[in-house]
């Protein structure tokens, strides 16, 4: 049996939920980093495939480097022009040459990056209005030889650690399920005239909740002021709908504040996404793996997006502590938040992390060393079963951002 490195201990802290003031945030899917975390995994995705289906296993690559540099254009009531495109730089390293067999790493990433977005933006002419430019080289030799070494369990690729915590706070589930509600394919055809970029600030300030939501409203589907203050109502209205199925907590909504009726100044685009007027984007900035921004809790600064799923534990052990938080959360009682940090070590098999660390915040004085013991359990099998999160991801089950 594999000897773990795992510690489960309670801690003492305020829970979140009754702090006094609370903030969380989401980068929705249009927006210019999100849409720099989502080119660079589906780069990832693609490149697996093209690496599976020709070769039998995943080769080495990074592609967490996609820079977006804004555009330029003039939207108006009713439509308007692109004027410069957008430009998406893809960077990184991948496995280029395989005996003397050349890897069209550039194509399958190009290509990627278009299909991503195609589906991301449905009113960005992807053939026009953007500009896709790989320039994705070669691996480091001593990390391709960690990668290459044919062991149980791959080795860790580098010295890092993933952290999350569960359950979601009201205002978190709030958060994450109106950017969710936002764009979806429901809400779009109710309201065409919402964008893609759509970013929601959560602020909760004792019992109260205020969502200030930015969108990227799309001109084409907008003839004129009065409809653009009509649609912005309803859909507030729709969003105080969802809220309500949430939490009891009063909610206040509120929609493109920096909007000025008097001057005619408000929030449109043509593209849904402010990548379109000089708002630039890159991988990392954006949603933690669970999705969220939460200066309230345990974050990671890992750039998981567009890192190899095999044995890059940036990734995998950020999904992972993700998984694991949640079957803690789910699974044992007695528990109000539970938090969990996994560090590698490079060279180390994933499933063997130099710490395993959950931390606890009880609801009461129960028996802690049967909590202990299921939680234990709980990381030794995730942790015997690490590689699952590779196919996962690859087959877009899981989700960095």
């Amino acid at each position: 049996m594999v000897k773990r490195n795992i510690v489960v201990e309670k801690v003492i802290r305020t829970p979140v939920e009754r702090q006094e003031i609370e903030i969380v945030e989401r980068k929705g899917l249009g927006h210019p980093d999100s849409l720099a975390d989502g080119i660079a995994d589906a780069v990832s995705r693609a490149l697996c495939k093209y690496y599976l289906d020709e070769f039998g296993t995943v080769l080495h690559h990074n592609t967490d480097q996609v820079e977006i540099v804004g555009g330029r254009a003039d939207p108006q009531f009713g439509g308007g022009r692109i004027l410069n495109p957008v430009y998406v730089l893809l960077s990184g390293r991948a496995t280029t040459t395989v005996g003397n067999e050349l890897v069209p790493v550039n194509k399958v990433a190009i290509q990627a990056a278009k299909d991503y977005l195609k589906s991301t933006l449905r009113n960005l002419e992807v053939d026009n209005d953007v500009i896709i430019d790989s320039r994705i080289g070669q691996g480091s030799t001593d990390l391709v030889d960690v990668f290459r070494r044919k062991e149980r369990v791959p080795l860790a690729n580098d010295t890092s650690f993933g952290v999350a915590f569960a359950p979601f706070s009201e205002t978190e589930k709030l958060v994450l399920e109106t950017e969710n509600l936002m764009n979806s394919q429901k809400f779009k055809k109710k309201f065409p005239e919402s964008g893609e970029d759509i970013k929601v600030m959560g602020l909760r300030e004792d019992n109260s909740i205020t969502l200030t939501i930015a969108d990227a409203m799309v001109a084409r589907y907008i003839p004129d002021l009065d409809h653009y203050k009509g649609v912005k109502e309803d859909m507030e209205e729709e969003i105080r709908k969802k809220a309500d199925q949430i939490t009891e907590r009063p909610v206040n909504v509120q929609i493109n504040t920096a909007d000025d009726y008097d001057r005619g100044s408000v929030y449109l685009t043509i593209t849904g996404t402010s990548a379109e007027m000089g708002d630039d984007g890159s991988v990392g900035r954006g949603n933690r793996v669970n999705g969220l921004i939460t200066p309230n809790r345990l974050m990671s600064l890992e750039a998981a997006a567009g890192k190899n799923p095999i044995n890059h534990v940036g990734k995998i052990y950020n999904l992972l502590s993700n998984k694991i938080a949640g079957d803690i959360a789910t699974a044992v009682g007695g528990i109000e938040e539970v938090y969990v940090k996994l560090l590698s070590q490079i060279g180390a098999p994933i499933d063997q992390p130099k710490a395993a660390n959950v931390q606890l915040l009880m609801k009461d004085e129960g028996d802690f060393s049967e909590v202990k013991g299921k939680c234990e359990s709980i990381i030794d099998l995730h942790l015997s079963e690490v590689t699952k999160i590779s196919e996962l991801f690859i087959n877009g089950e899981l989700t960095t951002f």
